[in-house]
C-alpha cells in the first residue's frame, strides 16, 4: 500500500503454517487429548468490505483465512431478510399441518406454524386490533394487560381467520421453491438485547456460565424494563452495566413505537420494521474485542461504519480503515483467490486431500478422499485418521462459509479402530464450537458416516467458480494469441489519441500483467508504449479470464473502448442489444 493512501497505516504479517508429520495414531490421539489444556491461540480477525458500484461483498478473514463471506446486491433489496417485521393477512389455514399461510407480499404464501404464534400471540394480537381501530388514540404497550398464554398444543383455526390481519416476522428467507418461514412472536433486536414486547419474561443467554452474572443481568433488566416488555440478553451482555442496558432498552422500545405508530389497514400487505443493512447488522451481531481491523473501500460506507462502530463500541473506533489502493481491495488480501478455490464442488484441503460437495433436494452430502498418499510411510489407519482430522477442520469451515443448513450427511475414509472414531468425534465439535448457528452433531456410525444438523435461516452461499472464456465467449474460437498484444496498444492509442485521456488505468490478468512487464524495466512492453503514448498505470486483476481487460479514467469510470456504439443514442443502444440478444437465441 503507498504510503498515505489510507486513514490508518496497516501491518501486514505472515502466518507461517506449521504442517506436523505424524507416524503413529497414539501420537495423534495424544495430542488431540491434550489440546483442550493447551493455552489458546489469539485469532486475528479481519472484516473486508468491498463496496463495488451495485454490489456490496463482506469476507470475514480468520488469521488470513476466509472465514464468513456474504454479498448482497445493492440495487435488488432483499425485502424477505430474516427479522423484518410484516402486517400482512391470512391468506389460508391449513389444519392438517396445523398451520396457516400468509400474504406478506411474496409471490408464494409465508408459512407460519401454531407453534410459532408465541406464548404471547393473544396479547399482540389484541393489542394489534386496537392499534388498527383507534389509530394513536389506542393504549400504549405500557397500559395494556396482559392476556392469558396460548395453548401449547392448540389448534390453528380456533386462533386464525382467512382474511384476519397479523403481524409476523421473517424467520427464514425463501429457499428453493419455498416461501418465507413466519413467526407471531415479534422481538427486536440489538446489540446486547433482544426486546420482546407485550411479555414479562426475562431470558439470559445460555452461553453466558457464571450464575452470580445471570442473575446480576436478570436483576439489572428487571429495574430498568419498562412494563409488558419482556428481553433476552444476548451474549454480548455479559459484563455490561445498568447504563449500557438503560441506552439499548430506549433505543429499542422506540423502533418498536415508531412500528407501532405507522402500523394501518392501508395497502396490505407491507414492511412495517425492516432489518438493518447487511453491513450494520454484521456489525451488531459480531463486532467483538476480537476484530483487529475492518477495511472498507467506499467513503460513504466507512463514515456509516465508523458511526454505527462509534454509538456501540467506541474504543473500537481506531481498528476501521479507508482503503484507498489502486489495487482491488479483495485481490490485496487474497480473498478473491480464496473464493475461487473454497467455493467449487471439488475443495482441496491438505496434501492432495479434497472433498466433494453435492446439494441434494434433501440433504447436503460431503465425501472425504485422501487423494494421492501413496508415498506416505504410514500405515492405512494413521493415513485415514490424519486425513479425517484435516478434513473435520475444512468441513466446519466450509459450513459457516456457504452458510450450509438442514441435514448434512460426510463420508469419512473408514478406519477400524472405535478410539480414532471417537477422536474424530470430539474434533468436529471442537470446531463447530465457534458456530453461532444452532446445530447438533451425531457420532460417526460403524460406516464412517457423520451426521449434522445445521439451523438454516437463508438460501446456502453459492458461487460459480467456473468462467465463460471473456476470449471466446464460450464459442471455442479465438483471435491468434499473437496478437493480444497488438489489441491492447491499439486500445491505448484509441483512449489517448481518440478520446483525448491520458490519465488512465489498465486492468489485466496477474499472467498478462508479467508478460507485459517482462524484460529489464524500461525494456518491457509496458514502458515502450508508456513513452510512446502517454504516462499510463497497470495494475493486475485476479477476477478477470486470461485474456480479458478493462481501461478505467482517473475518477474510477470504466471507459468504453468500442468506438461502434461510443455515439449512439440510448434507445439505439438498448435495440441494438435486444437484437443481439435475439440473435443469440
Amino acid at each position: 500500500m503507498a504510503p498515505g493512501r489510507a486513514s490508518h497505516e496497516c501491518e501486514f504479517t505472515k502466518h507461517t503454517t506449521h504442517e506436523h508429520k505424524f507416524y503413529h495414531t497414539d501420537i495423534l490421539l495424544n495430542q488431540i487429548a491434550s489440546s483442550p489444556k493447551q493455552k489458546k491461540l489469539k485469532v486475528n480477525n479481519e472484516l473486508i468490505i468491498d463496496v463495488q458500484e451495485n454490489e456490496v461483498k463482506i469476507a470475514l478473514l480468520e488469521d488470513k483465512k476466509l472465514a464468513s463471506y456474504h454479498s448482497e446486491n445493492r440495487e435488488s433489496e432483499n425485502k424477505y431478510a430474516v427479522a423484518n417485521i410484516y402486517l400482512g393477512k391470512v391468506k389460508k389455514l391449513m389444519p392438517g399441518l396445523n398451520a396457516a399461510f400468509i400474504d406478506v407480499g411474496y409471490d408464494k404464501g409465508a408459512f407460519l406454524h401454531y407453534q410459532d404464534l408465541g406464548r404471547g400471540y393473544r396479547s399482540t394480537q389484541r393489542f394489534l386490533r386496537n392499534v388498527l381501530m383507534e389509530g394513536s388514540r389506542a393504549p400504549k404497550v405500557q397500559d395494556v394487560e396482559l392476556d392469558p398464554i396460548l395453548e401449547k398444543n392448540g389448534d390453528i383455526k380456533d386462533v386464525l381467520a382467512p382474511g384476519q390481519e397479523i403481524l409476523v416476522q421473517i424467520e427464514k428467507e425463501p429457499i428453493s421453491t419455498k416461501g418465507p418461514r413466519l413467526t407471531a412472536e415479534i422481538t427486536i433486536a440489538g446489540r446486547f438485547l433482544v426486546l420482546v414486547p407485550l411479555s414479562d419474561k426475562v431470558f439470559v443467554s445460555q452461553k453466558i456460565k457464571s450464575n452470580a452474572e445471570r442473575r446480576r443481568i436478570k436483576e439489572i433488566l428487571s429495574k430498568c424494563l419498562p412494563k409488558n416488555f419482556g428481553c433476552i440478553a444476548r451474549t454480548m451482555s455479559e459484563g455490561k452495566e445498568e447504563a449500557d442496558f438503560k441506552e439499548e432498552l430506549e433505543n429499542l422500545v422506540g423502533k418498536w413505537e415508531n412500528m407501532v405508530a405507522n402500523l394501518s389497514k392501508e395497502d396490505l400487505p407491507k414492511l412495517v420494521l425492516k432489518e438493518m443493512d447487511s453491513v450494520t447488522g454484521l456489525l451488531r451481531d459480531t463486532l467483538s474485542p476480537d476484530y483487529d481491523s475492518i477495511v472498507v473501500n467506499d467513503k460513504d460506507v466507512y463514515n456509516e461504519v465508523i458511526n454505527y462502530v462509534n454509538q456501540i463500541a467506541p474504543e473500537k473506533k481506531e481498528i476501521v480503515q479507508y482503503y484507498q489502493d489502486d489495487i482491488p481491495l479483495f485481490d490485496f488480501y487474497k480473498v478473491t483467490k480464496q473464493i475461487k478455490s473454497s467455493f467449487g464442488r471439488t475443495v482441496v484441503f491438505k496434501n492432495s486431500a479434497y472433498l466433494v460437495i453435492e446439494q441434494t433436494e434433501a440433504l447436503m452430502v460431503i465425501d472425504v478422499n485422501s487423494g494421492n498418499r501413496s508415498k506416505s510411510s504410514n500405515d492405512q489407519e494413521t493415513n485415514a485418521l490424519e486425513v479425517n482430522l484435516a478434513a473435520a477442520d475444512e468441513i466446519a469451515r466450509q459450513l459457516r462459509l456457504r452458510d450450509i443448513g438442514g441435514i448434512v450427511v460426510i463420508d469419512f475414509i473408514d478406519m477400524a479402530k472405535g478410539e480414532n472414531r471417537v477422536a474424530l468425534y470430539d474434533r468436529m465439535r471442537q470446531n463447530m464450537a465457534r458456530d453461532k448457528a444452532r446445530h447438533n452433531i451425531l457420532p460417526l456410525s460403524k460406516f464412517c458416516l457423520m451426521q449434522i444438523t445445521r439451523h438454516r435461516v437463508r438460501p446456502v452461499t453459492n458461487i460459480k467458480t467456473e468462467e465463460v472464456c471473456p476470449t471466446c465467449h464460450g464459442t471455442g474460437k479465438s483471435q491468434p494469441t499473437i496478437l493480444f498484444e497488438h489489441e491492447i496498444e491499439e486500445k491505448i492509442r484509441y483512449v489517448k489519441e481518440e478520446k483525448k485521456i491520458t490519465d488512465f488505468t489498465i486492468f489485466v490478468h496477474p499472467y498478462v500483467y508479467t508478460y507485459l512487464n517482462d524484460g529489464f524495466f524500461f525494456n518491457s512492453l509496458k514502458w515502450k508504449w508508456r513513452r510512446k503514448y502517454c504516462k499510463f498505470n497497470m495494475l493486475k486483476n485476479e477476477d478477470f479470464g486470461m485474456l480479458q481487460y478493462k481501461f478505467f479514467d482517473k475518477n474510477g469510470a470504466e471507459i468504453n473502448l468500442n468506438p461502434d456504439k461510443e455515439d449512439l443514442p440510448e434507445e439505439d443502444l438498448n435495440e441494438e442489444c435486444q437484437d443481439n440478444g435475439k440473435k443469440g437465441k
